[in-house]
């Protein structure tokens, strides 16, 4: 779903990805761990076309995102760090508009609006604006958004930032669910070493380099550990 080859992102004299190269299928959790300034949201610029790599290529359901573009972020749903959600208008609205931005029928967009909304148990906050609700809330709202247009991949990145502990595990649970259910792929950016516990693979990258993916458990035992948080916090200090 997922290739990256040789990418590199360079600021200057600074390298922020250097020759990272990546293959995710369908149907995985992958849990990118690493923290503050491993490189984590410049990879995820580079993926969703913000930034263009200094080097290397990204290929999204096998479309070149530089040649074939649309075609590429056509199989993306983005879940950004910060909020990206109009604060004034209605969660319908919100949800709306990006159904409307994805090219999906009326009738389609609204039909798949409910059945998301319900999934998330947001079906009685549809007419609420934005602004009233929790930050959890907030952030269902943008993961229904990301999967209007039904993606092969979910790019999440640092999307509990904030979260109360039963947020984050119903977000986490959802996505969990999706995985299983459409056999889409989720990209998973944290630095809390719990929400990898339970991923289906593990990348951990540190200074822009990638130092391990597999596992949970091989990854722990790769990079020396008695505990995934052991090995993570041994190989990035």
């Amino acid at each position: 779903m997922l290739s990256v080859t040789g990418l590199t992102k360079r600021y200057g004299e600074r390298t922020a990805l250097a020759d990272l190269n990546l293959a995710l299928p369908r149907g995985q959790f992958v849990a990118l761990l690493g923290p503050n300034g491993a490189g984590k949201s410049t990879l995820f610029q580079l993926l969703t076309g913000l930034f263009a790599p200094s080097a290397g290529e990204i290929r999204v359901g096998g479309f070149d995102l530089r040649r074939h573009a649309c075609a590429a972020l056509a199989q993306i749903g983005v879940v950004f760090q910060q909020m990206s959600l109009d604060l004034d208008l209605s969660v319908r609205r919100n949800l709306g508009l990006q159904a409307d931005l994805q090219g999906l029928p009326r009738a389609l967009g609204r039909e798949r609006i409910a059945q998301g909304c319900e999934r998330m148990a947001l079906g009685g906050d549809l007419d609420r604006t934005v602004r009233e609700l929790s930050g959890g809330n907030r952030r269902k709202v943008e993961l229904v958004r990301a999967g209007l247009h039904r993606p092969g991949l979910l790019l999440m990145d640092e999307a509990t930032v904030g979260l109360d502990p039963k947020s984050r595990r119903e977000l986490l649970g959802a996505l969990h669910a999706d995985v299983a259910e459409r056999g889409c792929t989720v990209l998973w950016a944290t630095h809390w070493v719990e929400e990898a516990q339970n991923a289906d693979r593990v990348l951990v990258l540190h200074r822009g380099r990638l130092l391990a993916d597999d596992t949970p458990a091989a990854v722990t035992e790769a990079l020396g550990g008695r505990t995934l948080e052991d090995a993570f916090v041994h190989a990035t200090s």
